[in-house]
């Protein structure tokens, strides 16, 4: 009976406790040092639109890039006055995969920096992308998929969408390939893209225990360095292929995001809330104008005057009054205290911030 007792004890205690987190791949937590892709940026036409392009009076810009354009096909438009409207300039970026290969393809995102209206149907002309140090690595051509609709009468417009940017799935030729000897690398730093102590260390004692012996050592929050010759694996491609499907238990900080424009409320497992007392009310102003004019007779001179009247009033709502929030040992605890309080998401953020300031929220609070 004494044994069912306390395991009945411990039972209750670890469904008080908080509940641990799920295993994660160690790829998803971490960035190996080196593999990563590379930003490119282009300046190009769009070509093709339904008179949807560029005003070239508002965008000189686009005149100048179409007029060097042509003149680099052999026809010279010097002094010559013309006005397309199927014409439009846009910036070309994309991401330049790790360990890609010339002749590769990959993805490009297309967006108007002029006052065209639309980019549906239209089609890039050859446009080369340059890396952080101006050298070419990719060249991207072809037809524009947008994700918009815009339609206009004389009276009025309607846009679905943003109809002004697209995509060319895999319009970008790969040109240059990025130069690194990855095979040649002695150690490895895997950066954690949540940096904490907890989380590095089990990611030490993951791989370590993998391997049976000492491999990898935790040298801050942020980092653990893998040694690739201790792994005695054939190359370092091999003992990332081997780790990065690790499973780790992360472990993350309390926080509490809100999003003021959509009212959006994001609460962590780990947020807790002490003993605390809320009162909430809202006042309400409200300000009127009625203006009185006064206008004489027809024949007896004088002016109209108008005389301004302002009403002006301060309602207050019962509010919540003053409302208990009990200690709080796990999520489901705190939303139900906080429920109780009976209040629109929006209200909720300005009594969080409150619980914040009253040192009774135990959570990084973020707001966006």
């Amino acid at each position: 009976m004494l044994r069912w007792i306390v395991a009945a004890l411990m039972g209750g205690l670890m469904a008080l406790g908080p509940l641990a987190a799920a295993p994660i791949r160690l790829k998803d937590l971490v960035e190996f040092d080196g593999v990563r892709g590379n930003d490119l940026l282009g300046y190009g036409l769009v070509v093709g639109l339904n008179g949807t392009g560029d005003g070239l009076r508002n965008s000189p810009f686009t005149e100048e890039i179409l007029s060097n354009m042509l003149e680099r096909l052999g026809v010279n438009v010097t002094g010559e006055q013309f006005r397309p409207r199927n014409v439009a300039a846009v910036f070309v970026t994309a991401v330049l995969p790790t360990f890609s290969r010339a002749g590769g393809r990959i993805d490009v995102t297309i967006s108007a920096i002029g006052d065209a209206k639309s980019l549906l149907g239209g089609t890039l002309v050859m446009t080369p992308l340059n890396g952080a140090d101006g050298q070419i690595y990719a060249v991207a051509q072809g037809t524009v998929i947008s994700g918009g609709v815009s339609a206009e009468g004389e009276a009025g417009r309607v846009v679905q969408g943003v109809p002004t940017a697209g995509t060319i799935p895999l319009g970008a030729r790969v040109e240059r390939e990025v130069s690194m000897d990855f095979s040649g690398l002695q150690q490895i730093r895997l950066a954690l893209r949540e940096p904490d102590f907890t989380t590095a260390g089990r990611i030490e004692q993951v791989i370590n225990r993998d391997f049976g012996r000492k491999v990898a050592v935790m040298l801050d929050s942020g980092t653990v360095v893998l040694d690739i010759e201790a792994t005695r694996m054939p190359s370092p491609a091999h003992a990332l292929g081997r780790v990065e499907n690790l499973l780790v238990e992360p472990e993350t900080r309390a926080r509490v995001v809100v999003d003021q424009r959509s009212g959006t409320i994001v609460m962590g497992a780990d947020v807790r809330i002490s003993r605390v007392a809320v009162a909430q009310g809202n006042l309400t102003l409200r300000i009127e104008e009625a203006p009185l004019v006064i206008q004489p007779n027809p024949f007896a001179g004088g002016e109209t005057i108008v005389v301004p009247r302002t009403r002006t009033g301060i309602e207050e709502a019962p509010g919540t009054g003053l409302a208990e929030i009990t200690d709080s040992t796990n999520l489901s605890e705190v939303v139900s205290g906080l429920n109780a309080l009976g209040v629109s998401p929006r209200d909720m953020i300005d009594i969080l911030k409150s619980i914040a300031a009253a040192g009774a929220l135990h959570a990084e609070f973020l707001v966006r």
